[in-house]
């Protein structure tokens, strides 16, 4: 179990690490789309002003006199003019952006190349910071005003910082569904080991309480044997009734240590070539006196020939002696019929009743440890355990159980067991 402990942490961590991963190879990717998505913006932006500043309008002359430093239109300062010209650029630069879907914060220059002339603008970018520039060669009026080439160069502040922004609306839920399957696991796990643990203290308990019971029931079967040995004829049945039920609690109490074991895989099972033929003539000889003493017909019908198969003769034998018991305590009396024959592959073993049978919502848990169905709960004593130790002597056996039940029609088991070849 520790090792399985181990092994199911570290798969869970290698997954979580590489669901990390993967979020920053989807950042990194989103980031990149969005630079790319960001330079095409600025790009549409760029050519809407050049057109804008290319002819002379109502914001060009402004520029104009603020450049050149004329304020013979304009009856003001020439530092008034200047600042009312920067202002009025950068919210026509900030229209034009908005646009075009650029929300980032910015600032920009109007110059000639040798900072003749030269328009700043209002809000300025801290000098710490990396700029992003983005520079555009003005042409037509401005620059027929000036005789001198004008360049305006856009530069924008901690990109990074704002395409992360932008991709908030796919970030955040991933982090939040990454930060979901992380708890989930985590809860699952810590549910599966609380389970486990209180699963492995029961074990512990009832197999430490099947052993305690071991010894009494000896001493009840060795009492019964030198009993029988000195009462009277008529008391004899008494006697056997109770030496044949004391071998039955054995069954039980080896049964529940088998299991156990075969749950623990301490228990391995040793499968060897055997003919099972013999085997199961003497079982169904052996339970037809039995289920003659409870009054219920038994009949079974063997196909002739060697039943060549790979096998542990005594569990298998339990477990065919476990569903004519079942058919036995919940047949209600009625007639029990053992069918085994050969197909091309398996040697199948099927046991009918016409009892109480099971229901269809009843079906998917027959097979769980200490389950017994409700029907039976009040009616038959038990223990849940005969087909939970059936169904792991199959699977030991690399076999298929088959069950078909209808509720007071009755019961079909078929054990599907490989011949050998």
């Amino acid at each position: 179990m520790i090792k399985n402990k181990k092994g199911y942490i570290i798969i869970f961590i290698i997954a979580v690490l590489g669901l990390f991963v993967v979020q920053i190879q989807f950042l990194r990717i989103g980031l990149n789309l969005a630079r790319v998505q960001f330079d095409q913006q600025i790009k549409d932006a760029g050519t809407s002003i050049q057109q804008d500043l290319r002819e002379r309008n109502q914001l060009t002359f402004l520029l104009e006199q603020a450049l050149l430093q004329d304020n013979s239109y304009f009856k003001t300062t020439p530092d008034s003019l200047t600042d009312a010209s920067r202002h009025f650029f950068n919210d026509f630069i900030r229209h034009r952006l908005t646009e075009n879907g650029i929300t980032a914060a910015y600032s920009y220059r109007l110059f000639t190349r040798d900072s003749t002339y030269y328009l700043s603008s209002p809000n300025s970018l801290p000098s710490t910071t990396e700029a992003q520039t983005y520079p555009f060669k003005i042409e037509g009026f401005l620059v027929d005003a000036l005789n001198k080439p004008l360049i305006l160069e856009l530069q924008f502040e901690n990109l990074s910082d704002y395409f992360f922004f932008q991709l908030n609306g796919l970030t955040i839920p991933a982090l939040l569904f990454m930060i979901t399957i992380i708890l989930t696991v985590i809860w699952v796990l810590r549910s599966f080991y609380w389970q486990r643990n209180v699963i492995t203290t029961t074990n512990a308990f009832i197999n430490n309480l099947t052993h305690e019971l071991k010894t009494p029931v000896f001493s009840i079967g060795l009492a019964s044997k030198m009993l029988n040995e000195r009462v009277a004829d008529h008391n004899r049945p008494l006697v056997q009734t109770i030496r044949t039920q004391t071998d039955r609690l054995k069954v039980h109490i080896e049964n529940v240590l088998e299991l156990a074991q075969l749950e623990e895989k301490k228990r391995l099972i040793r499968l060897e070539p055997v003919d099972f033929k013999p085997n199961l003539e003497a079982l169904c000889a052996s339970f037809k006196a039995i289920a003659s003493l409870e009054t219920t017909p038994f009949t079974y019908q063997l196909q002739e020939g060697s039943y060549s198969i790979l096998a542990e003769a005594g569990h298998l034998e339990n477990a065919v002696n476990n569903l004519l018991d079942n058919a036995l305590k919940y047949g209600l009396g009625k007639p029990i019929h053992l069918v085994a024959h050969k197909s091309k592959q398996h040697l199948d073993i099927c046991i009918t009743d016409q009892g109480m049978g099971v229901s269809k919502a009843e079906r998917p848990k027959i097979f769980k440890k200490y389950y017994r169905g409700a029907a039976v709960l009040t009616s038959k004593s038990g223990y849940g355990l005969g087909l939970t130790y059936v169904q792991q002597i199959i699977k030991k056996h690399k076999g298929r159980l088959n069950f078909e039940s209808k509720p007071n029609s009755g019961t079909t088991v078929t054990l599907k067991i490989p011949l050998q070849r």
